[in-house]
């Protein structure tokens, strides 16, 4: 890994997957071994034109390729959609602080996920499988607009329903003629009876909206503040906290997260903003 954290490490797009109509992974080779902590993020680098922050949504443990699943919103990502194999890129980082896996250890997890926020949940995902026998469980429920907008169909629709330890439920706000699971937002999934509250810690990622009622409807269950994690991506630009631009109340996202507890940010205002 480069030492340098201002320095990008040169990689080369070696594939590109079709994720939704508005989201691509893109699997990244780094020049030399490159890691990271699950719920890290990286500056992934166009050359001569810009650059964005995206955490991984590859395993860790994998240090020669990086995957990074990147929704098609501004600039910087409509250019990087255009790219294909081969293009040249940089990587910078790894930045900030990622999920604290081993106070999980001996836990029931529970991950609420939606939309594109899926990207660092799948990183977190294939890093608890990996050591699936060290947690009590691992309960995932995840919900998308459409069916079509979920993102990692092969796998999500398959094999990982059918990893021993693993509770996976799906939802999708609209429903078209074949989706058989349920219809409604993801809040409508979960419940109290899940987990064991007590022994259980809580993981949401999504967007801002989603994230703020199922924070609440955790808490309604009686989830403590510091048992919820969130992965709080926001206007996060240089990775050093020196731009500013993702202060929420006395932290930088970029240094001091973007995983957080709840109980550290939760009397800052605009956190959902």
């Amino acid at each position: 890994m480069n030492k340098n954290l201002y320095q990008p490490v040169n990689a080369e797009i070696i594939d590109i997957i079709e994720e939704s109509p508005t989201i691509k992974s893109f699997v990244v080779k780094p020049q030399e071994s490159f890691k990271f902590d699950t719920g890290q993020f990286v500056e992934l680098t166009l050359p001569g034109t810009g650059e964005a922050p995206f955490t991984p949504s590859s395993s860790p443990s994998q240090t020669e390729e990086m995957e990074i699943t990147i929704m098609k919103a501004g600039k910087v990502t409509a250019m990087l959609h255009d790219c294909e194999k081969g293009q040249k890129v940089g990587i910078r980082g790894p930045y900030g602080n990622g999920y604290p896996i081993n106070d999980f250890l001996g836990k029931e997890v529970y991950i609420v996920g939606g939309g594109v926020g899926l990207a660092p949940i799948r990183s977190l995902f294939l890093t608890l499988v990996d050591r699936i026998k060290d947690f009590k469980s691992v309960v995932c429920r995840f919900g998308a607009k459409t069916p079509a907008d979920f993102i990692y169909k092969n796998t999500l629709f398959g094999k990982w329903q059918k990893i021993k330890g693993v509770d996976l439920k799906l939802t999708v706000d609209q429903a078209d003629g074949e989706w058989k699971d349920n219809v409604g937002v993801v809040t409508t999934i979960l419940s109290p009876e899940d987990v064991n509250i007590k022994n259980a810690v809580g993981v949401v990622c999504g967007p801002p909206i989603m994230m703020k009622f199922a924070t609440q409807k955790l808490l309604e269950f009686g989830y403590k503040p510091e048992q919820i994690y969130l992965s709080m991506e926001k206007n996060m630009s240089c990775g050093f906290g020196k731009c500013g631009h993702c202060m929420m109340g006395k932290y930088y996202v970029c240094k001091d997260g973007p995983v957080f507890s709840y109980d550290m940010i939760k009397d800052h205002k605009n956190i959902w903003a």
